[in-house]
């Protein structure tokens, strides 16, 4: 039981570590591909439309990526506490 809780641990983790992973790159691409393109239709003035389609499709991909690396983060660190709670009543 010990090894099942210590490998859903290490999994949970690598969750953490690769949306977090995946997060930087979009952020990093958006900033470099599209850095002034507002990813909305209205703008102060028009937008090449690949632009904005890029910028859209980027930071939907850095919002949900860094939802998923919060709630592995929040998961994680809730079972760690769990763990030494429990190490600490025995």
């Amino acid at each position: 039981m010990r090894r099942d809780r210590g490998a859903a641990m290490k999994a949970g983790w690598k969750v953490f570590l690769l949306f977090t992973a995946v997060f930087a790159v979009a952020f990093g691409a958006e900033r470099m591909l599209v850095p002034d393109i507002v990813p909305i239709a209205f703008a102060d003035g028009p937008q090449p439309l690949w632009s904005v389609a890029t910028a859209f499709v980027l930071r939907a991909i850095e919002l949900i990526s860094g939802s998923v690396a919060v709630a592995a983060l929040v998961l994680a660190v809730a079972m760690s506490a769990q763990r030494l709670m429990r190490r600490r009543t025995r």
